[in-house]
C-alpha cells in the first residue's frame, strides 16, 4: 500500500499509516473559535490543531484580504517546531468537506512539500468508518527538520489578475456560492459581485452528498466542460479569501488536471480597492 499521498486520502488509508503528521483545520467563518472547540472535544488521535486566522494566515491590513498568506519561511519554521520532518506524510482534515483543510494542502505545496493530502470526507467519514478519537492534545513533539523547498504551486498577485483583464491569458475561476458571485448577496465582504470575466464553480459542487469528493472521472468531465478550451495551467482560482479556491484546485489536481494557479488575496483583497472593476450577474461580466 502506498504511503505517499498528494491529493486525497481515505479513512482506511489513514488508519493504516503509522507516521502521519495529522492536522485538524476545522473552522467556521461565523464562529472563529468553533473549530478549536470541536477539536478540544474530540479529534483524530495524534492530530494537532491549526487555526485558520492565527496559524494559516498573517495579520490583515485592510487591503490584503481576510486571510493573507503568512511569511513562507516563518510558517515552515513553525511546522518544524511542531515536529514536522522532511518527506513526512501530512494529512489535513476538517468537518466541512475539506473546505478549510485544502488551505493547508496548498500551503504545504507552496513550501515545496508534496506529501500532503486531505482526508476525503473529513471527521464525519473518519468516525463513520469506526475511527478512534481523543479529547486531549498530543504531547509536544521533538522539533523536526522540515524546511522550505522550491515551490510546487503558482500564485498570482492582484496586479497580475488586473493585467489579465486586458491580456486575457488566463481564465479566472471563482469558488464562491453563485449568489455571492452574482452580487445578489454578500454576507462577509463589503462589496458584492465578481472579477470581470471570471467563471463560477461553487466549491461544494466538487462533493458528493456524503461530503466526499466526486470520482476523478466525474470531476475531470465537469471541469473539462467548464474550462472548454482552456489549459488547466492557464486557470487562476480564487474565492472570498484564498481558502476554498484551493478546493477547486485540489479537485482539478485529483482529476489529473495539474498546474492551475491561485490568487491568494481573492475577492476580499480585490474589492478592497475601489479602483478595481467589479461585475455582477450570474454570467461572466466584462470590464
Amino acid at each position: 500500500m502506498s504511503s505517499h499521498y498528494t491529493t486525497l486520502i481515505t479513512a482506511s488509508e489513514l488508519a493504516a499509516l503509522r507516521d502521519a503528521f495529522i492536522v485538524d483545520c476545522s473552522h467556521d467563518l461565523a464562529q472563529p473559535e468553533a473549530g478549536q472547540q470541536a477539536y478540544d472535544l474530540a479529534h483524530i488521535p495524534g492530530a494537532i490543531f491549526l487555526h485558520l486566522d492565527r496559524d494559516l494566515s498573517s495579520p490583515k491590513s485592510g487591503h490584503n484580504g481576510r486571510h493573507p498568506l503568512p511569511d513562507a519561511d516563518a510558517f515552515a519554521a513553525r511546522l518544524a517546531q511542531l515536529g514536522l520532518r522532511q518527506n513526512q506524510q501530512v494529512v489535513a482534515y476538517d468537518r466541512t468537506g475539506g473546505s478549510f483543510a485544502v488551505r493547508l494542502w496548498w500551503m504545504l505545496r507552496w513550501l515545496g512539500h508534496d506529501a500532503v493530502a486531505v482526508l476525503d470526507g473529513g471527521w464525519q467519514v473518519w468516525t463513520a468508518a469506526g475511527g478512534t478519537s481523543e479529547g486531549t492534545a498530543p504531547a509536544a513533539r521533538v522539533p523536526g527538520d522540515f524546511r522550505r523547498r522550491p515551490t510546487l504551486v503558482g500564485a498570482v498577485p492582484a496586479r497580475g489578475v488586473l493585467v489579465n483583464l486586458h491580456s486575457g491569458k488566463h481564465l479566472v475561476l471563482d469558488a464562491r456560492a453563485p449568489e455571492r458571485y452574482a452580487g445578489e448577496v454578500e454576507p462577509i465582504d463589503p462589496v458584492g459581485g465578481h472579477i470581470p470575466g471570471a467563471k463560477n464553480r461553487f466549491f461544494q459542487t466538487n462533493l458528493q452528498p456524503d461530503g466526499t469528493f466526486k470520482s476523478r472521472e466525474q470531476l475531470r468531465e465537469e471541469f473539462t466542460a467548464l474550462l472548454e478550451d482552456w489549459d488547466p495551467r492557464d486557470v487562476i482560482h480564487h474565492c472570498g479569501s484564498g481558502v476554498t479556491g484551493c478546493h477547486n484546485l485540489l479537485a482539478m489536481t485529483y482529476a489529473g488536471m495539474d498546474g492551475s494557479l491561485l490568487y491568494p488575496g481573492s475577492w476580499s483583497e480585490w474589492c478592497a480597492d475601489p479602483a478595481r472593476p467589479v461585475a455582477t450577474g450570474r454570467a461572466p461580466g466584462k470590464v
